[in-house]
């Protein structure tokens, strides 16, 4: 049962099989014979105690029932990452005594070289190697000084995620020889951080992107680390114990991408500390608890100071019950790109269509909604909509089409900032468009429809109700069926009276638009032969 303890055992990640777990204890445990190590287990369930055994506390667990005492022998403390990368890619010394075999003649005297040429081409593709991936390969420590940046100089990308690295001393040993090194993934590595600021130094001087994810590592500790990452770009920090944010105060001012979903954050105003980060452009929030989204520094209508380079914001499966946090996301000067699903506030409307019409109206720049792409025309007619479905409301708040009487109240204003701009934009709703105003029920949404052929007027119009998100294609195959005529071969037109008591028409693709801006009915869509 006698094994080798490493010296700094307490505090090292181990492998038990294909558990997980944390050395805290090293010792004997009376009354049986011999050393044993107390571990705290990753996953608590294969645990049996808190670190108690026989009303003799040994170490502590933060689950009751997480630790265990186990033996030394049934502990893999792990191994070197050189010897990590060679088992990973097949170029272990190993493999040299089955290598081929060379020959060399000297006069009439043959020699025999065993495993010369794997040698070579071991060496020859370690040399090669620039994207290496060592997970789950159990590497607990750089190795011996200077080896890696000899044996693999070209390396740019390591993923050294689910490993048994315990301490960020480790990674900078590892990273010191690795000069150019842009890509580094730590996930799942559960590691103590420094505690007090890091010394700037060249290890991380080129690295970009940092994954952190699962690492039990706390914002403060982010600011700690971050002097010694003067030009990442992108950082994920997803599933730690971030639940309170600190301002970065000259660090952090290169990232241009920030994850930190599945982190509970204490609420929506942790995000004003980190609002300043002048490049940032990719905010990632999914699952972090937040309720709402404040920029107190602009009023209606004005532009936020905070986030100034942000594009994509993702707040995902949070608690945002409001519509006003939607409100407030138009504040930001460069959002280009929203993801916003399963939030409270989405159940407060039950037809999708409508729910992704209101956010398109309510924030003007915004040219991605959960990751479908904003058209032109389709933007135009969600502010054709939002303009008219709110129009009573505005008129009971103090709206009026006289320029001089228009004076909506402050709680209006409020609810729908974007409502005076769009009303200049394409006028105020007129009293026929607001008249019989129904609820967005799939009913009310259905267009009516006359169609008819100019070149056969003995043909009877045909009156047909149609979903207004009918498809122009779709259409062309409706009229197949009901006339026999090929859809290559059909020419279509649409026919209104809706503007200023004028008949105007145009093509069919321009159909959705015109049934946006007059309402319905879109009298008369007309067909004939190409």
């Amino acid at each position: 049962m006698t094994a080798h303890v490493p010296s700094d055992a307490l505090g090292r990640r181990v492998l038990c099989g294909t558990e997980y777990a944390t050395v805290h204890y090293v010792g004997g445990v009376p009354p049986t014979a011999g050393i044993w190590l107390g571990v705290e287990w990753d996953d608590p369930q294969r645990g049996k105690h808190d670190g108690t055994y026989e009303g003799t506390q040994y170490f502590k667990c933060r689950h009751p029932r997480g630790g265990s005492f186990i033996r030394p022998n049934k502990a893999n403390f792990g191994v070197d990452f050189l010897t990590a990368v060679k088992d990973r890619y097949g170029l272990n010394d190993q493999g040299d005594q089955y290598g081929t075999e060379n020959t060399l003649v000297f006069g009439k005297k043959t020699v025999e070289f065993v495993g010369m040429d794997s040698v070579a081409e071991q060496q020859s593709q370690l040399n090669q190697l620039v994207d290496i991936s060592v997970r789950e390969c159990a590497v607990s420590h750089a190795g011996q000084k200077e080896e890696i940046s000899r044996t693999c100089p070209n390396i740019r990308h390591i993923n050294l995620s689910k490993n048994l690295i315990s301490s960020w001393e480790t990674v900078t040993a590892i990273a010191s020889q690795v000069q150019n090194l842009e890509t580094l993934n730590l996930s799942e590595n559960k590691m103590k951080f420094p505690s007090t600021s890091t010394s700037v130094s060249s290890v991380f001087s080129k690295l970009r992107i940092l994954a952190l994810n699962q690492t039990q590592i706390t914002w403060t500790e982010v600011l700690l680390c971050a002097p010694g990452w003067p030009a990442l770009e992108e950082l994920y920090l997803t599933s730690n114990n971030i639940t309170v944010l600190e301002r970065p105060d000259n660090v952090l001012q290169t990232l241009k991408l920030l994850d930190l979903s599945d982190n509970q954050l204490l609420d929506g105003n942790q995000l004003h500390l980190i609002a300043h980060l002048p490049r940032l452009e990719q905010l990632i929030l999914r699952n972090t608890g937040i309720s709402s989204i404040h920029f107190p520094d602009a009023g209606f209508g004005c532009k936020t100071k905070m986030f100034p380079s942000l594009k994509r914001l993702a707040i995902n499966d949070n608690k945002i019950s409001q519509w006003s946090s939607i409100n407030e996301l138009d504040k930001l000067s460069s959002l280009q790109s929203l993801q916003c699903h399963n939030n409270p506030f989405m159940d407060t409307e039950k037809n999708p269509e409508t729910l992704r019409q209101l956010i398109i109206a309510k924030i003007s720049q915004l040219e991605v909604l959960n990751k479908s792409e904003i058209l032109p025309a389709e933007r135009k007619g969600a502010e054709l909509d939002y303009r008219k479905i709110f129009g009573n409301d505005w008129l009971a708040a103090g709206g009026n089409w006289n320029p001089e009487k228009n004076k909506p109240s402050e709680e209006f204003l409020a609810a729908h900032p974007r409502y005076s701009l769009l009303c200049l934009k394409y006028g105020a709703p007129e009293e026929g468009e607001l008249k019989g105003q129904q609820p967005l029920t799939l009913k009310n949404q259905l267009l009516t429809l006359t169609i008819k052929c100019p070149e056969k007027p003995e043909q009877k119009p045909v009156e047909k109700k149609l979903p207004e998100s009918m498809t122009i294609q779709r259409v062309k195959g409706l009229l197949y069926r009901l006339l026999k005529i090929p859809g290559s071969e059909l020419k279509l037109s649409y026919e209104s009276s809706k503007t200023e008591g004028k008949a105007s028409t145009g093509t069919a693709e321009e159909l959705q638009t015109a049934r946006r801006q007059y309402g319905q009915p879109v009298p008369e869509l007309t067909y004939g032969k190409m």
